[in-house]
Parts: C-alpha cells; structure tokens; sequence
C-alpha cells in the first residue's frame, strides 16, 4: 500500500512545538510520511535538520506574514505551490487563517486529493463585529467548498459549522478537544508552590493571580487591572506574563491606580510550568479566543480559572465548578471572584481538583486518537 504523504501547514512559530504535535504523533502512528512547513526562527539549517532528525519529519520554510492581507504573503503563496508541486502530496492539513486560505486555494489547484482545514477560532462569532462577518464569512462558505474535512476545536465553531458550511463532496465537520495538553507535565506540587512563591519574593499572605499573553487589545488585561483596584485585599498580586504594544500604557494605568506594588509586569517567561506553580488563581478577560491554551495549562496545574465568559473558555469552564466566568468588562464580577477565592481554600481545593479532572479530556492520547480517527476517515484507511 502506497505511504501516505501529509503537508501540515502551519504560520509563523520558534521551533516545531505543541501546536502540531498530536497531529504529527496521529499521522506517524498511521505510517503517513508527514512533512510541516511554516515560517520558522531556526538559528541554523543545522538546528533544523536536527529537529527532523529527532521527529523524523520533513520541515520546510515558508515565508509567512501573520496579517492575513499583508502584501508580502504572495511570496508565501508561491513558495508554498512550489512545495506542493514538487513534493505530489496526498493530504493538506492547513492551520490559521493564511495557511488556511493558502492551503486550500493550492490543493485545489493543483487537484490534491484531500483538503483538511483546522480552525482554532472563527473571526466571526456570536457578538463578534459586523465587519468580521462581512469579511471573513464569505471567504469561509467558499473555501469549505474545496475542505474534506474542517475540524474544530469549540462546540460553537462545530455548530456553525455544520449549519453553514457544505463541505466537497461527503466531506464533514469535525469536533476534537484542541491540539493536546501534556497532562503529566503541567502538575501541580505544594512543596514546589511554596518554595518557588519564596523565591519569587512571595509572602505567606499574598495571593498570586497570574494573566498569561501578549499584553494587546484582545487579552483587555486592563479589565484585571481596575478588578484589582476594586478589591480591598492589598496582598493580592496580579502578575502579567507576556509583552506588547500595550505594555506601556498598562504600566501607566496600574501607576494612576496605585497599584504600583500590586501589578507585576514579567514581560516573556520562558519557564511558565513554574509560574503556575506559584501562582493560585488564573485570571484572564479576552475578547476573543478559539480554545485557550493557558486556560488549559493552568487546569492541568490545578489553578481555578477566572476567566471571560466567552466561546472556547466555556468549553473549559463551567462557572461555579473550575472556576467562574465574568463578562469580559466587568471587572467588578472580576473582583469578586477573586475575593471569594482568597478568602475560601476549601473553594480553591475543590476547583483545583475539578480542573484536574475535566482537564484529560483535552490531553495529548486523547486528541490523537481523535485525529487518527479522521485521518482514516478521510483516506479511507479507517
């Protein structure tokens, strides 16, 4: 039987990571030669070459612009039909909305056999922006016309999906549980807790909520800051990890607030495994998001989660168990979720404990066997 070949298309990361790989794992498993391409920050084609050589994958450098409309994606576009051509792939497995667009508009020009797109959030939501929907709606009603398979990774994503869209032929809508959470690494440890809170210049009586990502528009980190403004417990420590074009005037509004002492700007961690470890509570007030990824990280760490009452964080969490869920303004219902945890362990206990559970739905085994089970479905290798 003739070997399979996968073209997983990503857009801009550092190093093959955890974005692909339960994908990479699912398609290997089923003895698929499975090739990535992506705009990558390899120092060396030797440190790439090395991580071929650890996955046993083929990795290609594709030069994407993360703006979907930037100019400089035409050579993205022709760098990316060149592979295809060269390399006769069977499979297309195209991620965020460039290599989303691209890898379709590609396999249908070159007649690849199966077209699989992967949305890991919609533009257009419920309550999302007119605009969005005028843009980005059409685009995807024509582009699941050339999609085998288009997977999603939210249960609203699924549901609009399978109303909306008519997929090529007998292609279908597919639900799975996000890209995968190493479960086992992310866990929690008290001794660990207590001792990197010391280091980290933590006292007894302080309680640690942390943010995690960029510090822009979207994540609204400012909504957390005026919920700590709100609260009369000045030992709660409200620590932003992450960077952006924000940061600055973030800075200035902890400033205005007094806050001073109480807002700490760690900018990019490398180590945040540790950084949840000392923390207590994940709090967070995006706008938007498809599936959060440090939703699930500070599950897998046993932190409750205060987090925006939106689409894919109500996949995570139901309000009142692992955590609650606040409009993404409100930052009073911020302040007093924040206040009901620092004032009740118990409360803590039994959402870390839920969290814990709930969060091996979305672990590593789990996911690749969903996308195994759509690998074969698609090929026919079931």
């Amino acid at each position: 039987m003739k070997k399979i070949k996968l073209l997983y298309i990503l857009n801009v990361a550092n190093k093959v990571n955890n974005f692909s790989y339960t994908s990479m794992i699912a398609a290997q498993e089923m003895g698929f030669e499975f090739h990535i391409a992506g705009n990558w920050s390899y120092e060396s084609d030797e440190e790439r070459m090395a991580d071929e050589e650890r996955y046993g994958i083929r990795i290609h450098q594709i030069d994407f612009i993360r703006t979907p409309y930037h100019p400089d994606n035409i050579k993205a576009y022709k760098q990316l039909k060149a592979l295809a051509e060269k390399e006769q792939y069977d499979i297309i497995h195209c991620n965020t909305p460039i290599g989303g667009v691209l890898g379709r508009i590609i396999g249908k020009q070159l007649n690849v056999p199966k077209v699989i797109y992967q949305a890991h959030g919609f533009h257009f939501y419920k309550g999302a922006p007119k605009v969005n929907w005028i843009i980005y709606y059409p685009i995807e009603k024509w582009l699941a016309k050339h999609t085998d398979a288009l997977i999603t990774i939210n249960k609203e994503d699924f549901e609009l999906s399978k109303s909306k869209f008519k997929l090529r032929g007998k292609g279908k809508v597919y639900y799975i549980h996000g890209v995968g959470i190493d479960t086992d690494f992310y866990t929690p440890d008290g001794e660990i807790h207590k001792a990197l809170r010391k280091e980290s210049g933590l006292s007894d009586n302080d309680f640690a909520v942390i943010s995690v990502g960029r510090l822009e528009s979207n994540k609204n980190t400012e909504t957390l800051i005026k919920a700590v403004s709100a609260l009369e417990n000045r030992n709660v420590k409200l620590i932003l990890c992450g960077d952006g074009e924000q940061r600055k005037y973030l800075e200035m509004l902890s400033a205005e607030l007094g806050l001073e002492n109480q807002v700490l700007f760690l900018g990019n961690v490398t180590d945040m495994k540790n950084v949840y470890r000392a923390a207590d509570v994940l709090a967070a007030a995006s706008f938007r998001e498809g599936l959060s990824r440090t939703v699930m990280e500070a599950m897998a760490s046993g932190l409750p989660c205060v987090i925006s009452n939106i689409r894919g964080n109500t996949d995570l969490i139901e309000d009142g168990k692992g955590g609650f869920l606040c409009e993404p303004t409100d930052f009073k219902a911020y302040s007093e979720a924040i206040t009901a945890l620092s004032q009740d362990a118990s409360l803590i206990e039994s959402m870390k404990n839920e969290n814990l559970n709930r969060i091996k739905e979305f672990s590593i085994p789990t996911v690749v066997s969903e996308t195994k089970k759509i690998y074969g479905e698609v090929t026919g290798r079931v």
